[in-house]
């Protein structure tokens, strides 16, 4: 199954309980119960969860695979990722950081990095007009 064309935009969720591939921009999450392909002229903008994740083109969110995640040359990948198995090709870019532990570790951290988030908002004075 794929979203094939270089035209194609999607805004909003994108689900798929077998294996995909993506041609076209993409701006929301991704869930994919097989393997996902993001094809070379792909944008993906969102957090994307996949069994396996293969990147030719560009994704800017974070990315967990319950297998792998392979960034092939010439990909583009911005954002952490969550995965037991990462494969990074020479000539591919990434930035970002990689947790080799299980889902739960990502979500521990998101909880703490919320709680210093509204931590910070009730210390910093009120503005009042």
């Amino acid at each position: 199954m794929g979203l094939k064309g270089r035209s194609i935009v999607v805004v909003g969720e994108v689900r798929s309980q077998a294996d995909l591939t993506l041609d076209g921009r993409v701006d929301g999450p991704v869930w994919c119960e097989g393997a996902l392909t993001i094809a070379p002229t792909a944008i993906v903008n969102g957090k994307v969860v996949a069994h396996d994740i293969t990147v030719f083109g560009t994704t800017a969110g974070q990315l967990t695979a319950v297998d792998t995640v392979d960034v092939r040359p010439q990909a583009d990948v911005r954002g952490n990722v969550v995965t037991p198995h990462f494969i990074l090709h020479d000539g591919a870019r990434f930035n970002g950081h990689v947790d080799p532990a299980q889902l739960n570790a990502a979500v521990t951290v998101a909880r703490f990095q919320q709680r210093q988030r509204d931590e910070q908002k009730t210390e910093s004075p009120s503005v009042k007009e």
